[in-house]
């Protein structure tokens, strides 16, 4: 299938997405507990910001705002009707900054997770799950998004809904997941797991990866197991922009820009295509992550040491895996300051 992100990979060796979306808006003003998506009608001047600080620091990919704009999310706000609706505004506003931006610019629909848990444990089908990924996907469709993009999902089960419902829109798709739990999803998933899964889908993505999680280090080493598992697809890094903090009311995040831009080396070293920023990176930390990227060549693959000597220390003994050869050296220190 011929589309945006695809070409853009045909004649590239890395492609920089976004940063956070939540941290950003946070910072221009939404308040705890508040829709983001909402902003797409009431305050669409600051979704167009979000958009564009992170192409004028770099991105050449970036994600739109609509996350959390599935009915089974939105409906927590009485707007679960909707989902179609907002989601499309989201990707219109995204087709406008991409557009005017004078070089290529991927515009990725934001897909997160549908907030329920799917059966056997929870109450959820899987045709439901569908349905619901279904909406929210031709709403991003119809407003111009070039390719879909699933994130910080921790179920299998709910992956394959995605698929299989990305499939129904007739749209290309990116698919990450969050390894939060001593190097595992929270419903046990490991890197390995991950790769077997996404290889033996009908509707496979186009890029696979990580987002969130805890730090930028377990991230990596994430990264490295989907890398040891052969797969040809793109690998895609998102890593938090340090480790959270409270301060002053607000959750900070320790990572410098400077930290960030190594660790965008670092991913590339470890073998992901399409590196950006999750929690905490601002357009300061996507300034310096371009400017590393573009100023250094792809060198070998680090060794667990050496992600650990430049950005800190993983939160885990090991990887998820039970392979005693992945376990963390978890005693240093970072260079990491804020």
């Amino acid at each position: 299938m011929t589309n945006a992100l695809s070409k853009m990979l045909e004649t590239r060796d890395w492609i920089m997405a976004d940063g956070a979306t939540g941290t950003n808006l946070f910072n221009m003003g939404l308040s705890s507990g508040d829709a983001p998506e909402m902003w797409n009608e009431e305050h669409p001047d600051r979704i167009k910001k979000l958009y564009s600080l992170a192409v004028d620091n770099g991105s050449d990919l970036f994600l739109t705002n609509s996350f959390g704009g599935n009915a089974s999310r939105l409906k927590l706000h009485n707007a679960g009707h909707r989902a179609r609706e907002l989601s499309r505004m989201s990707a219109e506003i995204g087709r406008e900054v991409a557009d005017a931006a004078g070089r290529p610019i991927v515009v990725a629909g934001s897909v997160g997770p549908t907030g329920d848990i799917m059966q056997p444990v929870g109450t959820l089908s899987h045709a439901d799950a569908v349905e619901i990924f279904h909406e929210q996907a031709e709403g991003l469709k119809e407003g111009g998004a070039d390719v879909l993009w699933l994130e910080t999902i921790s179920a299998p089960e709910e992956y394959r809904a995605a698929a299989e419902a990305f499939g129904l829109a007739g749209m290309p798709w990116c698919g990450t997941m969050s390894f939060d739990t001593a190097g595992r999803t929270m419903m046990g998933l490991t890197s390995q797991d991950m790769v077997q899964m996404v290889e033996t889908l009908d509707n496979p993505p186009i890029g696979f990866g990580a987002n969130c999680g805890t730090g930028a280090s377990d991230l990596l080493r994430t990264v490295l197991g989907f890398a040891a598992q052969g797969s040809e697809r793109p690998i895609i890094a998102k890593g938090n922009a340090g480790i959270p903090k409270y301060v002053d009311g607000h959750i900070h995040y320790d990572g410098t820009p400077e930290l960030m831009g190594e660790y965008a080396v670092m991913a590339r070293n470890c073998g992901a295509t399409i590196i950006g920023g999750c929690c905490g990176t601002m357009p300061e930390h996507l300034a310096a992550m371009r400017k590393a990227l573009e100023a250094n060549d792809k060198g070998p693959r680090p060794t667990l040491e050496q992600i650990t000597d430049v950005l800190g220390p993983f939160s885990s003994a090991g990887d998820g895996t039970g392979d005693d050869e992945a376990q963390a050296p978890a005693r240093r220190r970072s260079r990491r300051r804020t």
